[in-house]
């Protein structure tokens, strides 16, 4: 059987940065509109000027250009129901809000601010769950025309039944309904004449034909609001399918305030978009054969809302640094050296690629990362004695070195195989203890104790680099000891 075309659309808000779970949706989106030949749709959502920050739009579309998800419809491609963004969508609303008047399916609200906060505090002191009174709900035609007429600040409300139950069948949880007496009449268009969220997303799915939904599970009590309206418009109401809402590690809601959630923040550490989008593709949903790396055009034929859990995905960021890291090693080297680029500081010798990208390849976890692991080869590194001589006297870490320097010196050959042998010559013939010793020597060349192989090391940085730094740990050391 053939299934529809269908039609999905993701609508986030220029609040500021392009978050992870806008990125998160929009693959689920895709995906159901890729599989049925329908169409992804972009809209933006502004109405809500208090939080509106400028550039935050463009933010979204650089998010989605660097993941590489790519939509039909929106504002930069336009399409056959614009206008896409809410802002400029003012005048459609008003005309759906005077229908709704007149059937009888809204009114107007005058209620003060001051009211409405002395009305909530009332209900919540009285133990009551705080909603709206209904105060303004049975004014007369005079009366609000009254009000009207003298300018009186309003709002638009939702005239909720007064009992009977409303359900749905949604896509990921099954058969959900509300008792309409715990939902409040909302508000539909603000005093400022733009529409709230509750309004202008049915108006909008509806007259953009957008036939699935998908929204987090933070929006299931919203639904009956927006059920309520297709009713009231006599519109066949899209399917509905709430995801999971995304955790971190102790299962608080992963927030802006108290996590790194930007898209474009992840590409500013060094991640890859292709490493992320798999990584947010396992969040919630498991591959049919329990594969972890896969990629983003599998993953948009393969999908199916069946696989999504109710619970909320845990927002592990251990696990994507090990995908991270895995994507990194399956770049071809080309590929790897230009994806580097942009994070290659000033003095990085790039001359030197060659030699020092094998030598960090297994320790990369992000692209950032290439510098720090790289720097002690190109940039003086800064030791103590106190570091030298951790497990052993200033004295005697001196005398190894000097035996060590001494030998290196009558070495013609610099090859890592060479140096390896010399060294465990020499660590042999004195019985030094092995971890003393190799890590005293590493100390002492990069002033870290985690580096790539020692002799590998020793080779890049060649047999002039690496007298010169032995000669000053030995002369620290020297200086320690008499102290």
């Amino acid at each position: 059987m053939t299934q529809n075309p269908i039609r999905t659309r993701i609508a986030p808000s220029p609040t500021g940065i392009a978050h992870v779970g806008t990125a998160w949706m929009s693959m689920f989106d895709l995906a159901l509109a890729r599989q049925t030949g329908g169409q992804f749709v972009v809209r933006i959502e502004d109405t809500d000027r208090t939080r509106f920050v400028e550039g935050a739009e463009e933010k979204i579309y650089e998010a989605f250009e660097w993941l590489g998800i790519d939509y039909d419809e929106g504002v930069q491609k336009g399409g056959p129901y614009g206008p896409y963004k809410q802002s400029e969508r003012l005048n459609i609303y008003r005309e759906y809000i005077d229908q709704l008047l007149t059937t009888g399916h809204a009114y107007h609200c005058f209620c003060t601010p001051e009211r409405l906060t002395k009305m909530r505090e009332a209900q919540k002191k009285a133990g009551e769950l705080p909603r709206y009174d209904r105060h303004c709900r049975n004014l007369t035609k005079e009366e609000v025309g009254q009000m009207l007429n003298s300018g009186t600040p309003y709002v638009v409300r939702l005239k909720m039944p007064d009992e009977g139950v409303i359900g749905w069948e949604d896509a990921i949880r099954g058969h959900v309904e509300f008792d309409v007496k715990n939902v409040d009449d909302g508000v539909l268009l603000k005093s400022d004449g733009f529409p709230t969220y509750h309004f202008a997303v049915v108006v909008d799915d509806h007259l953009m034909k957008i036939t699935h939904v998908l929204r987090g599970e933070e929006w299931i009590s919203s639904t009956p609001k927006h059920l309520l309206l297709y009713q009231a418009f006599k519109w066949q109401p899209p399917v509905f399918a709430h995801m999971p809402l995304i955790r971190n590690a102790d299962k608080s809601k992963l927030s802006k305030r108290k996590n790194d959630v930007s898209i474009l923040s992840y590409r500013e550490k060094g991640y890859l978009p292709e490493a992320l989008l798999n990584f947010i593709a396992l969040l919630g949903w498991s591959h049919p054969n329990r594969e972890e790396i896969f990629s983003f055009d599998e993953f948009l034929k393969i999908m199916s809302l069946d696989r999504i859990q109710k619970t909320g995905p845990v927002f592990d960021t251990k696990k994507l640094d090990w995908m991270n890291g895995v994507y990194i090693r399956n770049l071809s080297r080309q590929e790897l050296v230009k994806r580097l680029e942009p994070y290659l500081p000033a003095d990085f010798p790039r001359e030197r690629m060659d030699i020092l990208l094998p030598l960090v390849l297994e320790r990369l976890v992000t692209l950032k990362d290439i510098e720090e692991l790289t720097a002690f080869f190109y940039r003086p590194i800064e030791v103590t004695a106190q570091v030298l001589s951790r497990k052993n006297t200033p004295e005697v870490a001196a005398t190894q070195l000097s035996e060590t320097i001494s030998a290196l010196e009558k070495n013609q050959s610099w090859q890592a195989s060479e140096l390896e042998v010399l060294i465990r010559q020499l660590q042999e013939k004195h019985e030094y203890k092995k971890s003393q010793y190799f890590m005293m020597i590493r100390v002492a060349l990069t002033g870290k104790e985690a580096t790539p192989p020692l002799f590998d090391t020793m080779s890049a940085l060649g047999k002039e680099l690496t007298l010169e730094r032995l000669k000053h740990a030995q002369h620290l050391l020297s200086s320690a000891k008499t102290v």
